[in-house]
């Protein structure tokens, strides 16, 4: 017979295999002043779009991260040598491609190539939460998700937990 906290984290891995985090990520992004408020985030607080789309998957699915995994690393360096390099260029290169097509045409690509790296981005941290990341099910009632993620990262900017506030507005009722 299995540990009942063995069969909810088994519970929970299979759950979240359901619902992959790139179509999750894509659909909360789209919903009204998420987009703004994880830019924002990113461009203020440096924090990590892919990264906070996956707290707020997690989340949804009733868990946080016990800790920091060591294959997180690896991510966040994928992140820092391809999708970082690829964002400052595309943005780099957008007042010029006002003005000559075949600076917009290159930008255009950059930008698929940017998105291309962050959907392997999020592939990743799904299958290191589906793998190797320890989990903690989220107490009921649960803990505001942008008070969470605010004491992870240490946010304490009112724009930064306003920020927060709307990504956790904007989920889905588990």
């Amino acid at each position: 017979m299995h540990d009942d906290s063995t069969s909810r984290e088994q519970a929970l891995r299979r759950r979240l295999a359901d619902v992959p985090l790139w179509d999750f990520a894509l659909a909360l992004y789209a919903r009204d002043g998420v987009e703004a408020a994880c830019l924002m985030l990113q461009d203020e607080a440096g924090l990590d779009v892919c990264e906070l789309l996956w707290h707020a998957w997690l989340y949804h699915h009733g868990a946080l991260l016990a800790g920091e995994p060591p294959a997180l690393a690896a991510v966040r360096r994928w992140q820092r040598e391809v999708t970082l390099p690829l964002r400052t260029l595309r943005r780099r290169l957008k007042p010029a491609a006002r003005h000559a097509p075949g600076v917009a045409d290159v930008r255009r690509e950059l930008q698929r190539a940017e998105l291309a790296a962050e959907r392997e981005t999020l592939h990743r941290l799904q299958h290191l939460a589906e793998h190797d990341a320890e989990l903690t099910a989220l107490p009921l009632p649960r803990p505001a998700l942008a008070r969470t993620l605010a004491g992870r990262w240490q946010l304490q900017k009112k724009s930064q937990l306003s920020a927060l506030q709307t990504l956790e507005s904007q989920l889905d009722p588990p």
